[in-house]
């Protein structure tokens, strides 16, 4: 027992380092591209990774600062140049936001989010941080957003500073090209981090650094805001919070199926925000749970909390006995780093499968990649979650079976006219809701009308307006109708929803023989 607790220990530390270790290089690139420096990128991996682990619902999981949360804060930053107070009181509300997502238990709505709407965010996301890498990696400005970016480019590619774009080669070089055998042992991102920084050194570039990186704990940034510039902060605040929650929990997936365990949702939630909120107070970068830094984690051993607690740990020693050497580091080493980040984010699996794609799926897709690139990001993933729908919506309408047949069971050639049966098999909502409709001026000559409803696996509030819709002119038209329905709680919420204006429980049955019955005895030349 001793033996395996040892084992399980030991096990829990490496993961612990190992993935403090990947974290080390990407923290301070992310807290570098996100406008609030280094310093802030090493606070957040440090808070969110220690309080998401503690309080959150996967146990295997590392949390810390991802390209999209990077993205988004960057973001609010070129909004908000200069005041950090804002800026963190958005961080702190994203992180409440989350708090709240989790206690209101919707944490398994991201099983809801159609993959195309991931992939093409996630692309996006990527695609993002190549070009906004790109400048910084050239010894350019960094800007807020692509479009900026490429701006900046075409009017200042003739500033480019040499020594900047050799370093940020190597970097990427390294990052790319290191052989499998020594990056099983050690991160490509470590090894650039560390060996052309120490290049950088030793020849004198003369190129930009991280500067400074305090080697204390970080003080309180939260300061009093009037109550109209809190309630502004609101939406964005809320689009960190959804974009942390559904990159945790996709982690979180991921973390599933290597564990073969079961994460919670709502609790993961809260973990996560209880780390934003307290990275806010503190001035460090938001935090998700990171994908790569979570599978390496369990790769090499880590199975509880303790591998995400030594994460941290690790971390903290860094800004206590390394901030010296880290503030030497070169940012286009850095933005060599993230590009590497912004290549392993777009979604190859995804791409290589286009030809066999859906074009719906393709479709939507694309647009959420644009949007994210060139427009917004959670209007990205509001329009692709919504054309994902009406087009899946479209989809079942179209597979939906609306016939009218003819009586088959009288001999009189009369009552083939008068009666007919209106046969719904699918199901019936919104999206098919207008093909019944549409039937309506077929079946106004009829005596009576039965309405096979007894196929139908469901049925929303627009479905049973459009039956209304059409039993409503039957009845204007002195026609008879007789429902056939598989339950008889269905039944009951017809008529309160309004059918018990126009027919009542005399005319529902559940069964065919009795809808023929009733059909006959109603019209005379039948019975």
């Amino acid at each position: 027992m001793k033996k395996e607790q040892t084992k399980s220990l030991r096990g829990n530390i490496f993961g612990g380092i190992t993935a403090g270790v990947i974290a080390l290089p990407l923290a301070l690139a992310f807290g570098e591209a996100s406008g609030l420096g280094a310093t802030a990128g090493l606070y957040g991996a440090i808070i969110v990774g220690l309080f998401a682990t503690i309080f959150g619902g996967t146990q295997t999981q590392i949390s810390g600062p991802t390209g999209p949360m990077t993205v988004v804060v960057a973001s609010i930053v070129a909004t908000h140049p200069g005041n950090f107070r804002l800026i963190f009181w958005t961080i702190f509300l994203g992180g409440l936001f989350q708090i709240l997502l989790g206690i209101s238990k919707i944490g398994k709505l991201i099983n809801y989010v159609p993959y195309p709407v991931i992939s093409g965010f996630m692309s996006g996301i990527g695609m993002i941080i190549i070009i906004l890498q790109t400048g910084p990696l050239l010894g350019l400005e960094s800007q807020g957003t692509p479009v900026l970016a490429f701006k900046d480019f075409v009017k200042s590619y003739h500033n480019l500073d040499i020594q900047s774009v050799i370093l940020g080669i190597l970097t990427i070089l390294t990052v790319f090209f290191t052989p499998k055998k020594i990056a099983q042992k050690v991160p490509p991102a470590l090894l650039a981090l560390i060996f052309i920084s120490i290049i950088g050194i030793i020849f004198e570039f003369d190129v930009k650094t991280i500067g400074e990186i305090p080697s204390s704990f970080p003080e309180f940034q939260l300061g009093k805001i009037p109550v109209e510039t809190l309630f502004a902060l609101i939406p964005t605040a809320f689009t960190l919070a959804l974009l942390g929650s559904v990159d945790s929990l996709l982690t979180s997936l991921v973390a599933d199926s290597i564990t073969k365990t079961k994460h919670n949702s709502n609790k993961e939630l809260i973990g996560q925000g209880i780390g934003n909120l307290i990275s806010g107070c503190f001035g460090g970068l938001p935090g998700a749970g990171a994908t790569m830094r979570t599978v390496i984690n369990i790769k090499s051993g880590g199975t509880t909390r303790v591998s995400g607690v030594v994460h941290s740990i690790l971390l903290i020693s860094v800004i206590i006995f390394l901030a010296p050497f880290a503030s030497k580091i070169p940012l286009a080493v850095l933005s060599g780093i993230l590009i590497k980040v912004g290549f392993d984010i777009i979604d190859y699996k995804f791409l290589k499968l286009i030809k066999y794609m859906p074009k719906y799926d393709l479709l939507v897709m694309c647009i959420v990649f644009f949007i994210t690139v060139f427009y917004d990001l959670i209007l990205a993933v509001g329009v692709g979650i919504i054309l994902a729908s009406l087009l899946f919506a479209a989809k079942v309408a179209s597979q939906m079976n609306i016939d009218i047949k003819d009586v088959e069971h009288f001999e009189q050639e009369e009552c083939q006219d008068k009666i007919k049966i209106l046969h719904i098999d699918g199901i019936f909502f919104f999206g098919s809701a207008s093909h019944i409709i549409a039937k309506a001026e077929e079946l106004l000559g009829v005596e009576c009308l039965i309405v096979d409803c007894k196929n139908i696996k469901t049925m929303d509030v627009s479905a049973i307006f459009a039956l209304e819709d059409i039993i409503s002119r039957l009845h204007d038209v002195k026609a008879e109708v007789i429902l056939i329905l598989n339950n008889r709680s269905l039944a009951v919420n017809l008529l309160k929803l309004g059918l018990s204006k126009f027919i009542t429980k005399k005319d529902i049955v559940y069964d065919y023989e009795n809808a023929l019955k009733k059909a006959s005895e109603r019209t005379n030349s039948c019975s």
